[in-house]
């Protein structure tokens, strides 16, 4: 099947599933549309006990799919970006720095500690994996999914600074986690090579200053071209233009595409930007283009990670592990969190049980799956990507579903 074909399929899929849970089930569209497509493959993979048809062309269409790069190459940039534009500028100016650090210091530490615990689980149940394999399992697990977070959040009601502090750290740490990912699996592609720190910190350096200084220049260009014209339909076509090129750029010259969408997408969404570079009739239908944008990839997305339960490699043990793991992951979050909570609550007004709500409230997804599915052989890819999957979807759906009432009972619950 072509580009074209597999495109297709997908999109019905996400049309009737998306109708389905609209009518019946009425849940958050990323919840509701994985629960439906887990439902679907499982009924599929029953009905082919009895007559293999319709497993085996499911099958022939999702191993044709390249979910790293669909995802992280195409889709990751435009969902960023759209994030980004419709993210509280002013809000997030003010807590700047809790958000760098928890995208930052917080993944490292999520990273190794989860490395950490993996390590001695899987050394516990029989499984020997070298450590640095676990190490690269904790990079891929640890940066929260803001496509994921995005899409629950909006409709959990949490308090705006609360808001602001989670949805911040999901849009700059997966950027922060694939740079980290990719330093580790070089490290681990070549076990024998000498380990030059100074190359680590310029290839880091690189990805991440120079995505955001990337960033900064896309946005900018695009608010002067969007000052110097009043057409709506063109001014929609640059805001494209500004994902498409950008992050062409940007994998062009080795730097971090994420970190530059989300840069740009939150200097054109400035209300100052918005107010001085766009009439009413090109915000209005900037704002709507992007939404659209974000629902359709959104829901593609979440039908194609349903679907990549036919690509796992199920055994009791690896089932056992990736249970074990949930609240080892949930509990290396927590940690890598107290801290930078404890130093930044001094300064700044932080909502009640702020580490609980943000460990519960991060949410992993389609971005460590991609990740996982990048791995190779010999760094069992078959055993970390059940892991994963069983997060993710322990993530997105037991997490999602209870994060609203989490939120509204531990934010204004009395000390």
């Amino acid at each position: 099947m072509d580009y074209y074909g597999i495109a297709s399929v997908l999109i019905v899929l996400s049309a009737l599933f998306g109708y389905i849970n609209v009518k019946f089930l009425k849940l958050p569209i990323t919840i509701g549309l994985m629960l439906i497509t887990i439902v679907f493959t499982v009924i599929i993979i029953a009905i082919g006990q009895f007559d293999d048809t319709l497993l085996l062309r499911e099958k022939e269409l999702i191993s044709q799919i390249d979910f790293k790069t669909v995802l992280l190459d195409i889709m990751l940039s435009f969902l960023l970006f759209a994030g980004a534009l419709h993210t509280n500028f002013n809000q997030l100016k003010v807590q700047r720095w809790p958000v760098l650090v928890f995208a930052t210091l917080g993944v490292l530490v999520s990273t190794f500690l989860v490395g950490v615990l993996t390590y001695y689980l899987l050394q516990f149940i029989g499984i020997d994996v070298a450590f640095i394999y676990c190490l690269l399992f904790g990079a891929l697990i640890s940066p929260t999914d803001p496509i994921a977070v995005l899409g629950i959040l909006k409709k959990a009601g949490a308090p705006k600074k609360l808001e602001t502090k989670i949805v911040g750290e999901s849009l700059f740490n997966d950027g922060v986690g694939v740079v980290v990912f990719l330093t580790i699996f070089a490290i681990a592609a070549k076990p024998e090579a000498a380990i030059q720190v100074g190359e680590i910190a310029k290839l880091f350096g690189q990805e991440v200053i120079g995505g955001i200084v990337l960033g900064l220049i896309l946005g900018y260009i695009t608010y002067k071209l969007l000052k110097s014209i009043d057409d709506y339909e063109v001014e929609v076509i640059i805001t494209i233009a500004t994902v498409m090129g950008g992050s062409l750029l940007a994998h062009y010259w080795h730097l971090s595409a994420p970190l530059a969408m989300v840069t740009a997408g939150l200097i054109v969404g400035n209300d100052t930007v918005r107010q001085s570079a766009m009439s009413e009739i090109t915000e209005m239908y900037v704002d709507k283009f992007w939404e659209l944008i974000d629902v359709l990839l959104n829901t593609v997305l979440f039908v194609m990670i349903g679907m990549e339960i036919l690509v796992l490699s199920f055994s009791f043990d690896y089932v056992l592990a990736g249970l074990i793991a949930v609240p080892l992951v949930l509990l290396s979050r927590y940690i890598s969190l107290w801290l930078p909570i404890k130093f930044f609550q001094k300064k700044l007004e932080f909502v009640r049980h702020t580490n609980l709500i943000m460990t519960w409230g991060g949410l992993r997804g389609g971005i460590s799956i991609a990740l996982a599915l990048s791995l190779t052989q010999d760094m069992h890819r078959d055993l970390f990507l059940v892991i994963t999957y069983i997060i993710v979807v322990f993530s997105i759906i037991g997490q999602g579903l209870t994060v609203e009432p989490v939120i509204k009972r531990l934010s204004k619950q009395k000390d």
